[in-house]
């Protein structure tokens, strides 16, 4: 099959849009929409992603996937064969719609690890830095996430989804995200039974505490459904952007690297092994002496107080 990756014309379909986006808020009264260091800062990581993607992506996504798929997808007799003893599959059209549910379903939880184990929330908390919500956010990638994304999809190859159907749905589902970084659309009524929507990402990049590691999925809300992460936009909730512990910089280094250098002080606190190893891969503001809490932890701790004191405002524990 010949094809070109949809993600070669992403660049500047991606740029053109956030030039509309930035010009109609500036020309709109909505100045505070983009700002420009923080822009500055995104634009230069997406440029990264942009030049350090390709070739990782050579090395990492497309040999990887490629080998996957010759060993456990041989040719037996002419015919392309899984290991498991079935054909693998073709390009029938609903082969493809099974590849893009499988690679929905798979980003929803490569998505969550990124919010759950720390070593990977110290890759993706780049994306989130920005207390800004618009498209130009939607660049503001980190660059270490591309060493470990493409072992969260080595499965579909593995079962028989052919490398390029593989690659293809991989960059829809980069353009869906992308485009869910506007404030500019308003709930969308029906689609929002079904698809993640740009108010339930609006969701997802809030730091309020009831919001936080809501709404992980791809272009469909119903995984956050199954497994108890989907949280609806409420209206009358006053939305704050970014993260609990921002980097306050604008220096994209410092963006870049800013929580592995936490994680580094953090198993400096503690002697034992267990205690060092739980702030690397455990979740998020886990301490071993209960200095910080984890977002389910502040959330109990929310959850208690609104019913105890429901007039009280939450005063965060971290």
């Amino acid at each position: 099959m010949d094809f070109t990756n949809p993600l070669v014309y992403g660049a500047p379909a991606f740029i053109a849009f956030i030039l509309l986006e930035l010009t109609y808020s500036k020309t709109h009264g909505d100045d505070d929409l983009y700002d420009w260091k923080d822009f500055a800062a995104s634009s230069v990581m997406g440029i990264g992603s942009a030049i350090i993607g390709p070739l990782l992506k050579v090395i990492l996504l497309v040999v990887l996937f490629e080998y996957a798929y010759e060993l456990f997808n041989p040719m037996v007799d002419g015919v392309r064969t899984n290991i498991m003893g079935y054909e693998s599959f073709g390009y029938a059209w609903y082969v493809w719609l099974l590849c893009q549910l499988a690679d929905d379903f798979t980003y929803y939880w490569f998505h969550r690890a990124n919010h759950e184990i720390r070593i990977l929330w110290a890759a993706h908390i780049v994306h989130h830095s920005s207390d800004n919500f618009n498209l130009g956010t939607a660049i503001r990638n980190g660059w270490f996430t591309l060493l470990y994304k493409p072992f969260f999809y080595v499965w579909m190859p593995i079962i028989g989804f052919p490398v390029e159907m593989v690659v293809v749905c991989l960059a829809i589902e980069s353009f869906w995200q992308f485009q869910l970084h506007s404030q500019y659309v308003p709930k969308m009524g029906f689609i929002e039974k079904i698809f993640n929507t740009h108010t339930m990402h609006q969701v997802h990049h809030a730091q309020n505490v009831e919001y936080l590691d809501k709404n992980h999925g791809g272009f469909l809300n119903f995984f956050d459904k199954i497994f108890g992460t989907w949280k609806e936009y409420d209206e009358d909730i006053d939305v704050k952007f970014g993260v609990i512990h921002a980097p306050n910089s604008n220096n994209p280094i410092v963006i870049l690297t800013h929580e592995f250098k936490d994680i580094w002080a953090d198993t400096k606190k503690s002697p034992k092994l267990s205690h060092k190893l739980m702030y690397i891969f455990g979740p998020p503001g886990w301490s071993h002496d209960g200095s910080t809490m984890t977002v389910k932890q502040q959330q109990r701790l929310f959850k208690e107080q609104k019913e105890a004191n429901p007039g009280v405002s939450f005063d965060r524990p971290n």
